[in-house]
């Protein structure tokens, strides 16, 4: 999710809600290959247990609280391209000292960092700026979450079958040589297929699950410690449970992941929309008397809790850990639309900033932050929104 312009339809909570869009996104239809792309497990190791002990249950126990880099790593043309500087080692211990203990890394490689399309060869130069940044976070004992995200598109928008194979031979060669760039960190470091994939239906489930299956063949293929790492996966909650998952030749490593901005019209819409208003009051006592009207009428405590049961019942009773990748509401205090009860607005930022963050912890699901610098300054290394922090913090209490 890109917070500054809404360039995409979040994945509304653990299901799909349908004509719940925050803007159009960008079309990008991958092209049908005339040919294989070569295969670049050119070097495959033998298995590697070091450091890679925990299973993915055990791992996700060590996981606190996330914070996401968002807006930088998938950034077109680079970590800059919408306006963040470049991410430092110093950046990465000051969200440590804040309280912070994993990062998720949304991360492009197809949309700009691609040197050879013929080849789907990723440019050298961008994989290693990204395993600098990855190797940041391990090097301070953060857990990192890298992913392919949005990219244009080419996977999430395109689960269907005419682009299966496709979209699968472009899977598969992106994979091989991001996980051959990362094999040698620790368990540190997990995979994740994919970003919010467009899926609403079990035809384009079936073609999301070859996705993650060649995701998960192509990481293991590597060796080293890749035969172990933890992988994540994406899919609709009500499309989608244990059975679901890809087939692994190594047991008890994967993890599912569910996204949370809901009702999105509180949580980031930034305009009144053609399916509904903006929300600027969420909550039991969070309710606007002055301007009633953008009071929230769905997506309330009820609808979170219903949400963490499922993720529960579905994935963690049944050994499947949960990641909440990306979650996030935001103030309107700056923006163009101010609401007119300003002080009971931020007071539901906070309510649902706590609430939902609780929620999770309480169910055993992994809260991952989604902040685009917002709300810690990246150039300065100070807190922009304590009050977030705050709420954030009171949430894991």
């Amino acid at each position: 999710m890109k917070i500054a312009c809404l360039y995409k339809p979040a994945l509304i909570f653990f299901v799909t809600i349908t004509g719940l869009t925050a803007c159009e996104k960008e079309k990008s239809e991958p092209q049908q290959l005339s040919q294989i792309y070569p295969s670049y497990n050119i070097s495959p190791k033998q298995p590697d247990i070091t450091g890679m002990s925990s299973n993915a249950v055990e791992l996700a126990a060590k996981m606190k609280m996330g914070w996401n880099l968002g807006n930088t790593m998938e950034a077109p043309g680079g970590e800059t391209g919408w306006g963040n500087p470049v991410i430092t080692e110093d950046y990465i211990k000051f969200v440590k000292q804040k309280g912070f203990n994993a990062i998720r890394i949304p991360c492009a490689w197809d949309w700009h960092h691609v040197d050879n399309r013929a080849t789907a060869h990723i440019d050298q130069k961008w994989l290693d700026r990204v395993k600098e940044v990855v190797g940041y976070c391990v090097n301070n004992d953060m857990y990192v979450l890298l992913n392919i995200h949005w990219d244009g598109g080419w996977l999430e928008n395109n689960c269907t079958p005419a682009k299966k194979d496709s979209v699968n031979a472009k899977q598969k060669a992106y994979w091989e040589q991001i996980a051959t760039s990362m094999r040698d960190f620790d368990e540190h470091l997990m995979f994740a297929s994919a970003n919010e994939p467009n899926v609403d239906n079990a035809t384009k489930m079936a073609v999301l699950r070859s996705y993650h299956q060649t995701f998960v063949d192509a990481v293991r293929a590597t060796g080293g410690r890749n035969t172990y790492r933890a992988l994540v996966v994406q899919a609709p909650v009500e499309l989608f449970d244990v059975k679901s998952l890809p087939t692994d030749p190594t047991p008890s490593r994967m993890i599912y992941e569910a996204h949370n901005y809901t009702p999105f019209q509180f949580a980031a819409l930034d305009e009144d929309a053609s399916w509904g208003k903006m929300f600027y009051y969420w909550g039991a006592g969070h309710h606007s008397s002055i301007e009633p009207e953008r009071n929230a009428t769905w997506g309330e405590e009820d609808e979170q809790l219903k949400g963490f049961k499922l993720l529960k019942e579905n994935f963690i009773d049944k050994g499947v850990p949960v990641l909440m990748g990306e979650y996030g509401a935001y103030r309107r205090d700056g923006s163009k639309h101010v609401p007119l009860d300003l002080a009971t607005h931020n007071d539901a930022v906070d309510y649902w900033i706590t609430y939902v963050t609780r929620q999770a912890n309480a169910h055993g699901v992994i809260p991952f932050w989604w902040d685009t610098g917002g709300t810690l300054d990246r150039k300065n290394y100070k807190v922009k929104d304590q009050r977030t922090i705050d709420a954030l913090h009171a949430g894991v209490q």
